[in-house]
């Protein structure tokens, strides 16, 4: 049985100075990599939002649209984002300062122009699989640690569809090795993970 570490969208989108910054998203990536070099790991693992420039959650592509609007995007409701991390852009490339040389896999998520990707194991209308629970599954992962940008969006999505997609697989969220958009909808999300079954636990429970 494997321990596997998931890096959710540390990307430079997503850091000060991308289309999309969380605040002090560049924060989590000296965590990420200490965790990276710890023994604490068998399997390294990366999601990574590779949007097509033609993305429908994109504001751009809604005339009339702004982003951070409400919309709506193959029938259910849908936040407008900046254009970001769009496909082999500097954007969407992991922050430099991340030690990519250790991670064993890369998923790619958001390809699909008609419908978003926040869950680095499927699409927001949960019926196309990216495929990552099937890798977990056949590298025989029985704990998840999970950590990355940002806390109310995708490292949320992520490890409710973990607890969902693999059973029997206890799944952790390292909350000082994320940052989120909104305070309110941090704290939300963070009880939400909670109520699911993920252990909030911090950095130091792998590497002291």
């Amino acid at each position: 049985m494997a321990r596997a570490l998931l890096l959710i969208d540390i990307q430079n989108g997503f850091c000060p100075g991308g289309n999309l910054p969380v605040p002090e998203g560049d924060a989590v990536v000296p965590l990420a990599n200490a965790l990276m070099e710890s023994d604490g790991y068998d399997l390294i693992v990366a999601s990574q939002d590779w949007h097509p420039a033609n993305h429908g959650s994109f504001a751009s592509q809604h005339p009339g649209r702004q982003p951070f609007e409400m919309g709506e995007l193959s029938g259910k409701p849908q936040m407008m984002w900046p254009d970001h991390c769009i496909e082999g852009t500097a954007d969407a490339a992991f922050h430099g300062d991340l030690d990519t040389g250790k991670i064993d896999f890369v998923q790619q998520k958001g390809l699909n122009p008609a419908v978003d990707s926040y869950s680095a194991f499927r699409d927001n209308d949960r019926s196309a699989l990216t495929g990552l629970d099937s890798y977990l599954k056949q590298h025989n992962v029985s704990e998840l640690d999970i950590m990355g940008l940002a806390t109310d969006y995708c490292v949320k999505f992520s490890a409710l569809d973990a607890m969902d997609m693999l059973p029997g697989v206890k799944v952790r969220l390292i909350m000082d090795g994320c940052r989120g958009i909104d305070p309110l909808t941090v704290d939300a999300a963070l009880a939400e993970m909670r109520a699911a079954g993920v252990d909030l636990i911090t950095s130091r429970s792998v590497i002291g």
